[in-house]
């Protein structure tokens, strides 16, 4: 695994200083030599239309000041319907607001009902149980204890 040899060049400055150049730096020049001819940054494409110099009027003129108008207002029409769009959804945030207020007043409400209806049927289970006693759980029959004592 050896270097590739490099030469270098000796070269005198015109203040009698000499300088040292390697071969590598020789080439880096011709590189830059070349990469003046090839088109610069953005990978050799053209620029977008949008950003290639067009002939410009004079201030002055006409066709100038027609430019500037109709760049004006349509610069004030997006600045209205910017707005327009602000203020349309601030009033809908706005109203889904209320109709959250409503919704959440209509959930304590209707929760509240609840409440009261378990507790009716809680306290009217717990009636009819007090009320309805079965057969079995009363008192013995009359005749059940007789019969066994009569033996």
């Amino acid at each position: 695994m050896s270097r590739p040899s490099q030469a270098n060049l000796t070269t005198h400055e015109p203040s009698g200083a000499s300088v040292i150049q390697n071969q590598a730096s020789s080439s880096a020049s011709c590189l830059q030599r070349v990469s003046k001819l090839l088109p610069s940054a953005g990978g050799g494409k053209a620029p977008p239309p949008s950003k290639m110099k067009k002939p410009s009027a004079e201030k002055d003129s006409d066709e100038y000041r027609q430019r500037r108008e109709r760049n004006n207002l349509a610069v004030k029409k997006s600045r209205m319907r910017s707005k327009q769009k602000a203020m349309d959804t601030q009033q809908r945030v706005n109203e889904l607001k209320e109709e959250n207020e409503r919704l959440e007043a209509k959930i304590k409400l209707l929760s509240k009902e609840l409440s009261v209806l378990k507790d009716l049927f809680l306290e009217h289970a717990h009636n009819l149980a007090d009320n309805v006693q079965p057969p079995a759980a009363s008192s013995p029959a009359p005749n059940a204890a007789s019969a066994n004592g009569g033996q």
